[in-house]
C-alpha cells in the first residue's frame, strides 16, 4: 500500500487541506493509498479551521470530520512518505527521528522546488484559496514522484 502523511504546524489548515485534496486526487484508486495528516505542534482533536473547511467545500471536498493530531514516532514509522510545508518542519522531523529522515520532503520538492507553503492561519478566505491552489498544483504536477516515493 502507498502511504503519504502531510505535515504542517497545527494540523488545522495546510495539512488537512493537502490531505483532502490528495484523497480527492486518488479517489479512483483509494484502496491502494493511505493518506493522513498531522502537525509538529498540534493538539489532539481540533477540527480544521472554518476557512480550510469552506475552501475545500468549494471544491466539493468535505474535511469536516478531520481532527488534528501531533506527529509521533509511530506515524513516522507507518508512513513511507512524509510531506511537510516548511523547512523548519523538515529539520525538526529529521532531527527528532533521524532513522526516518529519508522519508521527509518539502511538498514543493515533489516538483523540483525548495519553497515553503505559506500558512494561511488567521488570513482571509482568499489567502486560504491561494494556499489550496498552490498545494493542489503541486499534488497534480508532482503526482508521479509522490506515487513513487509513497510505495512501501
Amino acid at each position: 500500500m502507498k502511504s503519504v502523511l502531510f505535515v504542517c504546524t497545527a494540523n488545522m489548515c495546510r495539512s488537512p487541506m493537502a490531505e483532502g485534496l490528495f484523497r480527492a486526487l486518488v479517489s479512483a484508486d483509494s484502496n491502494s493509498w493511505r493518506v493522513e495528516s498531522a502537525g509538529v505542534a498540534a493538539f489532539e482533536g481540533a477540527s480544521a479551521t472554518l476557512k480550510a473547511i469552506q475552501t475545500l467545500a468549494e471544491k466539493g471536498i468535505d474535511i469536516t470530520q478531520h481532527r488534528s493530531r501531533p506527529i509521533d514516532r509511530a506515524l513516522m514509522q507507518e508512513f513511507r512518505l512524509i510531506l511537510v510545508m516548511e523547512h523548519r518542519h523538515k529539520q525538526l522531523l529529521q532531527a527528532e527521528f533521524p532513522q526516518y529522515a529519508d522519508r521527509v520532503y518539502l511538498l514543493s520538492e515533489m516538483i523540483g522546488r525548495d519553497e515553503e507553503i505559506s500558512d494561511p492561519a488567521g488570513g482571509t478566505l482568499d489567502e486560504y484559496r491561494q494556499t489550496a491552489a498552490e498545494i493542489e498544483k503541486i499534488l497534480h504536477s508532482g503526482y508521479q514522484r509522490i506515487e513513487k516515493l509513497a510505495q512501501g
